[in-house]
C-alpha cells in the first residue's frame, strides 16, 4: 500500500486524519459488538428459561388433551374445536436494538376464552376447558419464544458481520495505515537529508 502513496507532506496530514477517523470508526466498532454481545448473553438466559416453560407447558397440553379424549372422546373434542369461532391472529412488527432491526411479535386472539368455544354450559367440559386452556397458553409461549428465537439470530448475525469489521479494521486497515504513515515520513527524511546534502554541495563549490 505504501508504494500506492505519494510521498508529500499534504499526503502526511490526509493521512493521519484518515488514520485518527479509521480508529474512532474502530472504537465505535468494538464498543457496539460488545453491546451486542452483551444483549445477546441476556436474551439468551431468557431464551433458555422461556424453551424450559415451553416444554413444560407443551407436556401439561398433551396430558390435558389426552385426558379429553379419554374421557369426553375425539369426537366431542374435535366438535368442540370446530365450534371455536376465535380468530388468532399475530402482528409482525419491528422495532430497534443497538442499530438492529429484530421482530417484534404481537399476538391477539391467541387464547380462546368460554365464549368464544361455541359450546355453551350444557355442551361443555371441565376436561375440554383444560385442555383448550393449556393449548391456548402453548401458543402464546410459542410466539413469544419465535420472536425471542428470531431476535437472537438477528443478533447473532449482526454480531459476527461487526466483529468481520472490527478485526479487518484491527488487523488489516489500520496497519496498512500506520505502515503507509511510516513510509511517507521516512521518504521526507531522506528527502530532507538529500536536500541538505545537495545545498552543502552547492555551498562549497
Amino acid at each position: 500500500m505504501a508504494l500506492d502513496i505519494k510521498p508529500t507532506r499534504s499526503e502526511l496530514i490526509k493521512l493521519k486524519a484518515r488514520i485518527k477517523q479509521t480508529k474512532n470508526g474502530y472504537k465505535l466498532l468494538k464498543m457496539k459488538r460488545d453491546g451486542l454481545f452483551h444483549e445477546f448473553r441476556s436474551l439468551l438466559a431468557e431464551m433458555i428459561e422461556a424453551k424450559k416453560d415451553l416444554t413444560a407447558t407443551y407436556r401439561l397440553a398433551k396430558t390435558r388433551i389426552d385426558l379429553a379424549n379419554a374421557i369426553e372422546g375425539g369426537l366431542a373434542v374435535r366438535a368442540t374445536a370446530i365450534a371455536n369461532s376465535a380468530h388468532p391472529e399475530v402482528e409482525v412488527q419491528r422495532r430497534n436494538i443497538m442499530g438492529v432491526v429484530v421482530p417484534n411479535i404481537q399476538g391477539s386472539g391467541l387464547k380462546s376464552s368460554f365464549d368464544s368455544r361455541g359450546v355453551g354450559f350444557i355442551g361443555s367440559s371441565p376436561y375440554i376447558d383444560e385442555a383448550s386452556d393449556s393449548f391456548g397458553n402453548l401458543i402464546e409461549k410459542i410466539v413469544t419464544a419465535a420472536e425471542m428465537e428470531a431476535t437472537l439470530k438477528r443478533l447473532l448475525e449482526e454480531i459476527e458481520a461487526t466483529k468481520r469489521r472490527v478485526n479487518a479494521l484491527e488487523f488489516k486497515v489500520i496497519p496498512e495505515l500506520e505502515e503507509a504513515q511510516g513510509f511517507i515520513k521516512l521518504r521526507l527524511e531522506e528527502m530532507e537529508r538529500e536536500e541538505t546534502f545537495r545545498l552543502k554541495r552547492f555551498k562549497n563549490k
